[in-house]
């Protein structure tokens, strides 16, 4: 006899259906399992025979072999354990195997016959509605798979009480999608001393989603201006929110269900290597700047990251995902980030004081800040250099405008952008391109007259002219104007810098 269980192979935010088909025919007692798995999977043996055996059934005497269809995808993970579990039970004759085709199965099973959770749950829910099926899950996740929408979910907390369900004998109640949390707020504007052109930088970044690099002594406050940035950005909307989660789905890092509003702060030290940044690994994961998405990507001390990996991020600040090619999996992760960097101006850090700038300066400035490449710096469209605090700046009262005031500048402006990006697939003027720019981002007269000077005397690229149209817009949005003039493309490129030559 064979039975059939269905299941997903996770390929990125892709979940592709796998059949698990259970044979058990005369011959030497053995358990085998075929069809391209990994260790992981392997191993489901030992976990499914130990389960089993919590429930008082023993395996029968004879041959048993479990085939994951298709024989030429990659089976990873242990979420295998629970359709494997149930084709062998189906096959013995334990369960009704017919009544199995309507669902599909995922969950890793722990050696007391409990079902515990796994990655990927959300995405296996959303492949069970469009299969037009149910998904049978662990208890934990089911708040998880109940976002996917009208997609009926068994959550189970163990095999036993998975088995009493199928058979009628007692009723699993079906679970209610995780209540999200409310948007976390980190530390308040009101707490940065001085640094106004710096705030508003961060206020034009958060208004527009533009990347922003900020260049300063030690102790300046970049990252404390970076962390504020969270409670000034507009909360993820439903269908943003889960984007996000699916991501996060996939990388095992949904508690319980729970799905935020708030949007991803990533801040990864100096040493990530290249595949936790941009993803990757031996079983391909997200990296930082896909777990970031429609979030910030904080990078401090910008120039010690391995140039190398800072690289590696081009590609995805310019395009919105990463592909993660590797000899056993082809993979892409969406990556719209916004990038907020912080760095020194030079090792030392203090180039400009002649109190406390180091005897090499000011070659020591040029050859730390040309470990950032200039292809790299020329897609951040905020440049902005942050003075160092003097003590009587910190005796001042804090400011009277906090994050709550700028916040509802920055909502005001993203709400302009949405109606006015309505139906295109953008959502901020950081994603403007095309005829888009052209309908959208023209300044007048004088301000096309200023860009052109101003682009002939920085040596603006290209990409640099198009990134000034994209602040100016911003800026335009925040004072309520409808085009962009002079002052407006003034300010835009006051924030930009010519990038360091190597």
């Amino acid at each position: 006899m064979v039975a059939l269980v269905r299941t997903v192979a996770y390929l990125g935010l892709e979940a592709r259906g796998v059949e698990v088909q259970c044979q058990i025919a005369p011959g030497l007692p053995r358990f085998s399992v075929v069809g391209l798995p990994d260790k992981a999977v392997g191993e489901s043996r030992e976990r499914v025979h130990a389960a089993l055996a919590a429930m008082g059934l023993a395996l029968p005497p004879k041959r048993i072999t479990i085939n994951l269809s298709p024989a030429d995808l990659p089976k990873e993970g242990s979420h295998y354990d629970l359709p494997i579990a149930l084709a062998l039970l189906a096959a013995m004759g334990v369960t009704d195997a017919e009544q199995l085709g309507d669902f599909i199965a995922v969950g890793e099973l722990a050696l007391d016959g409990r079902i515990v959770a796994s990655p990927g749950v959300l995405l296996a829910a959303i492949h069970a509605g469009g299969e037009g099926a149910g998904l049978i899950c662990p208890a934990v996740q089911g708040s998880e798979a109940a976002w996917a929408g009208e997609v009926p979910v068994l959550a189970a907390p163990d095999l036993v009480s998975l088995l009493n369900h199928l058979k009628g004998v007692q009723q699993l109640s079906p679970p209610r999608p995780g209540q999200a949390e409310e948007p976390g707020r980190g530390p308040d504007l009101r707490q940065v001393k001085g640094q106004e052109v710096a705030k508003r930088a961060l206020e034009i970044a958060a208004a527009g989603g533009h990347n922003l690099l900020m260049i300063g002594p030690p102790g300046a406050g970049k990252s404390l201006l970076a962390s504020c940035l969270p409670g000034i950005l507009p909360p993820l909307t439903a269908a943003e929110a889960l984007e996000v989660s699916m991501v996060a789905s996939v990388a095992g890092m949904l508690d319980e269900g729970r799905i935020s509003r708030a949007r991803p702060f990533r801040s990864p030290h100096h040493s990530a290597s290249m595949a936790a940044l941009t993803g990757g690994g031996l079983r391909v994961r997200p990296g930082e700047v896909s777990l970031a998405h429609l979030g910030v990507l904080f990078l401090d001390e910008l120039p010690e990251f391995q140039r190398a990996v800072l690289d590696s991020l081009r590609q995805p600040l310019e395009t919105g995902s990463v592909d993660v090619a590797r000899a056993n999996a082809h993979v892409t992760y969406p990556a719209r980030v916004q990038l907020i960097a912080a760095m020194n101006p030079c090792r030392c850090g203090h180039l400009g004081d002649p109190a406390l700038a180091c005897s090499k300066a000011p070659r020591c400035a040029a050859d730390y800040q040309s470990k950032v490449s200039g292809p790299l710096l020329d897609r951040i469209d905020l440049h902005v250099d942050v003075d160092p605090v003097s003590a009587a700046d910190l005796a001042l009262p804090p400011p009277a405008e906090g994050s709550a005031d700028v916040a509802a500048r920055v909502a005001a402006a993203r709400a302009v952008q949405t109606a006015r990006l309505e139906g295109t697939g953008r959502r901020s003027n950081a994603e403007l391109d095309g005829d888009l720019l052209d309908a959208h981002a023209t300044p007048d007269e004088a301000g096309g007259k200023l860009l052109m000077q101003a682009a002939e005397a920085m040596r603006l690229s290209a990409r640099g002219h198009t990134r000034m149209l994209r602040v100016a817009r911003t800026i335009a949005d925040l004072a309520g104007s409808e085009g962009i003039g002079r002052i407006h493309v003034a300010e835009a490129l006051s924030y930009r810098r010519l990038a360091p030559r190597a």
